[in-house]
């Protein structure tokens, strides 16, 4: 693909390094910020700037926030249920299903030997500290993980290492198609799988 100037094709190289976005859809986003008057293209800039430099992640949950102490210790919610996602966006999944009204805990990934991530890249030991400090307030864990090799290979770790802790392990029920995203699965089989979860076996005796 050839561009009328160097500026233009540098655009486009970094716009399409986001996800689902090819040169061509990149080329008329670069073209239509072009089009726009320059504050509109210096608003996104600085939104964007700010979004990296300012984001924190709380140290309780690891969900994303704009401070380090979020307010998953204060908000009304049953905080007997922990709910343990991998990242933002099945926590937004599962929130916007109206089903769910515990607390969350962000692991941060899967367990994937062939990406190089291990059990200690993930926010697993905060999962089991906090536990411990609710001194018997936390009842139940729910694995909330995407029914895909690395999910199960995961729920499967997590279910050994959170049974010193004494909770109630549970899995959302299989209405998630194997191999299936969470984020991407439709309100209502997210919103009944929460609903009908199930005890988790971890397959051992």
């Amino acid at each position: 693909m050839e561009f009328p100037s160097e500026l233009i094709e540098e655009a486009v190289k970094e716009i399409s390094k986001l996800p689902g976005i090819g040169k061509k859809t990149a080329l008329r986003l670069a073209l239509h910020l072009l089009k726009e008057n320059e504050a509109t293209t210096e608003g996104l800039a600085a939104s964007l700037i700010r979004l990296r430099k300012e984001t924190k992640y709380c140290g309780t949950c690891h969900v994303i926030s704009h401070t380090t102490d979020c307010t998953c210790k204060t908000i009304n919610r049953d905080l007997s249920v922990i709910c343990v996602v991998v990242d933002t966006p099945d926590l937004l999944a599962i929130q916007s299903t109206g089903q769910y009204q515990g607390m969350f805990h962000v692991l941060g990934g899967v367990i994937s030997p062939i990406e190089g991530v291990g059990p200690d890249d993930l926010h697993i030991d905060s999962l089991i500290e906090r536990i411990k400090l609710s001194e018997g307030e936390v009842k139940e864990v729910i694995l909330a993980l995407s029914a895909t090799m690395e999910g199960d290979t995961t729920c499967f770790y997590l279910s050994r290492k959170l049974e010193e802790t004494g909770v109630k392990i549970t899995t959302i029920a299989r209405g998630i198609p194997v191999g299936g995203e969470l984020e991407y699965a439709d309100e209502v089989t997210l919103g009944r799988s929460i609903v009908t979860r199930t005890n988790y076996s971890s397959g051992e005796n």
